[in-house]
């Protein structure tokens, strides 16, 4: 095979692993397979590297880039699956209630539009590549378990927003979307911003009713336990609160992050380096994977034995993120 048709190969993996617009991450699987091929290309690049046209000095320096590439993404993959298992919390996690729209469209065999909407936690802001954002992790993980359906995860993070900038554009980025559920991460910035909490629980209740009345299900996701909140304990408490009654309110899940991080610091004795990265506040790789797989879980559980010749996935106790 010839120089140019190797350098053609790795272009290919490159841009794949490269891409920062994943509809889907890629499986364990599949990760392997494009690990393996880069590893052929690999060795085949060297042995190009000896070739004794100068032309081709360029195009050696494009192919050792690509290469390098693909051997950072597939070390980054290597050190999420070595790590610590992905526990559910002791006692269980309670229901997030049932997901209708969602439940109706997979039992139909309709697409499912899922918006993930939210901060720098939703955008994926410490993360080391696009397919370890958590809506990626989710999206593979709702593959996984329902392989025939047509499920679109949307990623509509912008980092450094809250309630008052959400807001602004919950019509055009998230409702015109037309979603079946819509994944609210909100409220850290607030409290670091130190916005008025009561302001801000009324703009969240406010953006869920239109979100319902849209046609969407809802859940919410409350502020991370990490040292930047925790350093201010009075304003992340009245967040908690707030968010956890407009849940109530308005009959609608929330996924409790806070105490699902709480959990591995405290009861699993989890460094905070384990789970967030160095500025104390944004999830690592791992807290990214670990989020989305027992959100995913959640969500399974919420849907109910969905009729698409499969049986509704058994929550495993103990399991490392895919």
């Amino acid at each position: 095979m010839s120089f140019v048709s190797h350098l053609s190969r790795l272009a290919v993996v490159a841009a794949f692993v490269a891409s920062t617009t994943f509809a889907l991450p890629i499986s364990s699987s599949a990760r392997a397979d494009t690990v393996q091929a880069a590893a052929v290309d690999g060795k085949a690049a060297e042995q190009a590297a000896v070739a004794t046209d100068p032309a081709d000095a360029a195009k050696r320096g494009v192919a050792a880039k690509a290469i390098d590439k693909v051997k950072e993404v597939a070390k980054s993959a290597t050190d999420i699956l070595s790590r610590v298992p992905c526990r559910t919390p002791k006692g269980g996690m309670k229901a997030m209630g049932a997901l209708p729209h969602v439940a109706s469209k997979l039992v139909a065999g309709k697409p499912v539009v899922i918006v993930a909407f939210g901060s720098s936690s939703t955008q994926g802001w410490g993360s080391t590549a696009p397919e370890f954002t958590y809506p990626n992790r989710l999206a593979a993980q709702l593959h996984r378990a329902y392989p025939s359906a047509n499920i679109t995860v949307l990623n509509r993070g912008k980092g450094g927003e809250d309630a008052p900038e959400m807001m602004a554009r919950l019509q055009s980025e998230v409702i015109n979307a037309k979603p079946d559920l819509v994944i609210w991460q909100v409220g850290t910035n607030a409290v670091l911003r130190n916005l008025d909490p009561a302001e801000t629980g009324k703009m969240i209740e406010d953006g869920v009713g239109r979100i319902q009345a849209a046609g969407s299900d809802v859940v919410l996701v409350d502020p991370q336990y990490s040292p930047a909140t925790t350093s201010k304990p009075e304003g992340t408490g009245k967040m908690l609160s707030l968010m956890h009654k407009v849940a109530e309110l308005r009959k609608v899940g929330i996924f409790p992050r806070f105490e699902v991080m709480k959990e591995w610091h405290e009861s699993q004795q989890m460094a905070f380096d384990s789970f967030v990265i160095s500025d104390g506040l944004h999830m690592n790789d791992w807290g990214y994977a670990c989020f989305a797989q027992l959100l995913g879980d959640n969500i399974i559980k919420s849907v109910g034995q969905v009729k698409l010749g499969i049986n509704e996935p058994q929550i495993q106790q103990a399991q490392k993120p895919l």
